[in-house]
């Protein structure tokens, strides 16, 4: 999928640099990538404290098979 965007270049170039990468495609995808995992995270880190646990369930009682 060809796509033409208007990337700020010299945003770009301070990124390639930062990235270690070869190409501005690699650069890019790797931002992207990294954007999509942050997100991720952030969802993940919203749920702490949202969870009520069972003070009287025994894990290891449930290890035990019959």
């Amino acid at each position: 999928m060809a796509t033409n965007l208007a990337i700020d270049p010299d945003l770009l170039e301070t990124a390639l640099k930062a990235g270690g990468l070869k190409t501005k495609k690699d650069t890019v995808n790797l931002a992207l990538t990294e954007f999509i995992q942050r997100r991720k995270n952030a969802d993940i880190l919203s749920l702490f404290g949202t969870i009520e646990y069972d003070d009287e369930y025994d894990y290891k009682a449930a290890r035990h098979r019959d």
